[in-house]
């Protein structure tokens, strides 16, 4: 089958399943119900509190074929995802799935534990590192699911992804089960990608290495919602929650392509009182937060909020009283975190509440701009953040395609050439985000709009910004760099790209040796 935007989806795909291909980011209506896991009941005096993780199991019980979920608030510091899956494998336990938010480097354990079956399966948002690269030679026998941030939060709550036991790593609990991420030695901020798996998990258990006396306070995920808690030495390292994608870019050609972003948001006429915003994680994206900063202090503006992942430079807007409030789903730096356990202005808000596109009205669907990156992007606007130039799984959609679909204005930073490779393709080797939404695309040599944004290429010219066919764009950086050789892949899927709706936009391909 050809979906909407003509990527061959296979209708039954191994390991999978059947497919419904994507129809349009607007177009798939829900016809499920919520789900709900069984109600439990706890008797006064019965304790919460487990002296292992191998404990836990045995009381729960796990078995094989469960899935296993976890959050990645620590990124690449995360510590609970491995000592869980050791656990297993001393345990005998085989055929899991592992429905981890995201994966990263920190995570390349779990590659023994795929060879010796213990891991079967992976239901993920975003993977790099050696996980994802070995999924990209075929290791695992069935394809990873990869979703957005608003569908693996809709897919929980749909009962599409069945959660047998959520590990939640806890920077703080009380031995009833009530977690915050703002106190302790690991304090992580917000447990937003968390708040799914709390909710709609069948057994839920709180991993810590600060236990506090009860209550705990403030309260994210509550007791209500938690079977078992188990301390342990360190949950994770808060330090590996920073890395170099979230950390302003210091390369002209970046600053350049930052600075016409930011002059994109002025001639579209949002840049006012009441703008709301959110960037990528991106060096560049970030960048653009500094430009915006800078005409919203010259033309006295007072944002309404910033959202999604936090970094520091959003809490200093937010303290300089630029934007009146930060919602925050993901902490991205030290300075995300200490700003949300003191400011009532700095809100935690759930995956759901973030971007899920089946419920009553996601925060993305109030966001007037959002910047963001691409590995690829093609003539029909159609984004790649999942694959790189080598076929490798590399990233994912995370956010990318909720913002894109919810945001006024939806823009994408990308250097014409990426080690001297041209960004702009005829077809994208694997489509993320569809181009429906995407408006606007900021390069060093110039900008393209849409042809769907007519009314805001007329503003952009107006202005005197560079603008110019995204055909003429893609053409320049061909006469730098040469045309790319096509990529060659072999015909077993080993990723299926879902939509935020739950429809398949692509698949990824095992790479030929």
């Amino acid at each position: 089958m050809k979906n909407a935007i003509g990527r061959e989806i296979p209708e039954l795909i191994d390991g999978f399943g059947q497919t419904v291909p994507f129809a349009g980011a607007f177009q798939t209506t829900p016809t499920m119900q919520r789900q709900a896991p069984k109600v439990k009941t706890i008797r006064p005096g019965q304790s919460k509190l487990m002296d292992s993780l191998e404990e836990v199991f045995k009381k729960i019980p796990i078995t094989d074929g469960m899935t296993l979920s976890f959050h990645h608030h620590f990124r690449n510091g995360d510590g609970v995802v491995n000592m869980v899956l050791e656990t297993a494998a001393k345990l005998g336990i085989k055929g899991l799935k592992i429905a981890l938010s995201s994966v990263f480097p920190v995570h390349a354990p779990m590659i023994e534990h795929i060879k010796n079956g213990v891991v079967t399966a992976l239901d993920t948002n975003y993977m790099s590192g050696p996980v994802a690269q070995a999924v990209s030679k075929g290791i695992l026998e069935k394809p990873v699911i990869l979703r957005t941030h608003g569908g693996r939060a809709r897919a929980i709550e749909c009962g599409q992804l069945n959660i047998d036991v959520a590990f939640i790593a806890a920077p703080a609990a009380d031995d009833y089960g009530n977690i915050n991420g703002v106190q302790g030695p690991a304090a992580c901020g917000s447990l937003g990608y968390a708040f799914p798996d709390a909710e709609f998990a069948s057994n839920v258990v709180a991993v810590t290495d600060h236990l506090v006396e009860y209550p705990l306070s403030p309260v994210s995920i509550p007791q209500t919602r938690v079977d078992y808690v188990v301390k342990v030495e360190r949950v994770g390292d808060p330090k590996g929650i920073v890395s170099g994608t979230t950390r302003i870019t210091k390369d002209p050609v970046g600053l350049k392509i930052a600075d016409a972003a930011a002059r994109v948001i002025e001639a579209s006429g949002l840049l006012k009182d009441g703008f709301s915003f959110q960037t990528g994680a991106g060096g560049a994206s970030l960048a653009t937060a500094h430009f915006v900063r800078q005409m919203m202090e010259r033309k006295n503006i007072t944002g309404s909020f910033a959202l999604g992942g936090i970094t520091g430079y959003m809490v200093e807007m937010l303290e300089k009283g630029l934007f009146k409030k930060l919602m925050d789903v993901q902490g991205f730096d030290l300075d995300a975190i200490r700003s949300i356990a003191a400011n009532p202005n700095h809100m935690e808000i759930s995956a759901n509440f973030y971007a899920s596109p089946f419920n009553n009205g996601c925060a993305v669907n109030k966001l007037d701009v959002v910047i963001l990156g691409a590995t690829e992007i093609d003539t029909d606007f159609n984004v790649n953040v999942v694959t790189g130039s080598d076929g490798v799984i590399m990233g994912g959609s995370g956010g990318h395609a909720d913002a894109a679909a919810g945001a006024s204005i939806t823009i994408v930073v990308a250097n014409l050439l990426r080690g001297r490779l041209p960004i702009i393709v005829d077809r994208v080797l694997t489509a993320t985000t569809p181009g429906e939404t995407i408006d606007v695309l900021v390069t060093e040599r110039g900008v393209a709009v849409n042809p769907r944004r007519s009314d805001l290429k007329e503003k952009l010219l107006a202005a005197g910004l560079p603008v110019k066919e995204i055909a003429e764009l893609k053409s320049e950086a061909e006469r730098i760099a040469g045309v790319p050789d096509s990529l060659v892949t072999g015909e077993r899927i080993v990723a299926v790209v879902e939509y935020r709706d739950g429809t398949i936009i692509d698949v990824v391909r095992q790479l030929e040796e």
